[in-house]
């Protein structure tokens, strides 16, 4: 088979599995989750029930489920960083990217994590796949084995354990802060080293702000 038809293939194949996913998503965000079912998912994608089925084999999968193809495009935006780029800093700008490039998608997704939590492990553990692309493309970065070497599985569980923290923060605080604002502080934060934050009584007493505690012992 000609390479060409090898591709228009792959790319009809992308480009259902993301149709089945948004009608998944846009459904679910309108009502709750035990009410959609598969049939009105491969309605509102304008595809057979048998097709939504050859690709996700159910309806929380095509909400928070993997998509191989973009866990190839992952792993390849980080193999085109820059090779001096540190790879928790590459990590932060892939998974950033990661989300603005499906922005729309991404919103859609929050709004059904915050609605129905009961997703949120589940879309962690789909997560894994992702992971151990970013865990091999730091490897090649770095000259590093991905199974033997610590430092490829370590820093990549440092980036992923922030996205998620941040999704978490960010379902709890919403209205107040945006997923970009929360996912950028907590990258600062790990490059500071994570300091403890102070109480609210200690605040006084900051070296940083310039201010001593007042109070006598």
């Amino acid at each position: 088979m000609a390479t060409s038809q090898v591709g228009r293939r792959e790319r009809k194949k992308s480009e259902t599995h993301q149709s089945i996913r948004v009608a998944a998503l846009r459904l679910c965000a309108e009502r709750e989750l035990s009410e959609v079912t598969v049939e009105e998912i491969a309605d509102a994608a304008d595809v057979a029930v048998r097709t939504f089925y050859a690709h996700y084999p159910s309806k929380e999968d095509a909400i928070v489920g993997f998509d191989a193809s973009r866990v190839e495009q992952l792993r390849l935006a980080l193999l085109e960083r820059p090779i001096d780029e540190a790879p928790l800093e590459s990590l932060r700008v892939v998974l950033e990217g990661f989300h603005v490039e499906s922005r729309d998608e991404w919103s859609l997704r929050m709004r059904v994590l915050k609605k129905h939590p009961v997703l949120v492990p589940r879309m962690f553990a789909s997560f894994a796949v992702f992971e151990r692309a970013m865990i091999e493309a730091v490897a090649v970065r770095t000259n590093t084995n991905a199974f033997s070497d610590l430092y490829p599985a370590l820093v990549t569980a440092v980036a992923t354990a922030a996205f998620r923290a941040s999704i978490g923060v960010w379902r709890a605080n919403s209205d107040q802060r945006s997923f970009n604002e929360i996912f950028e502080d907590a990258f600062r934060q790990i490059g500071g080293g994570l300091v403890t934050p102070l109480r609210s009584d200690d605040k006084s007493s900051d070296p940083r702000s310039g201010r001593t505690n007042s109070k006598e012992s």
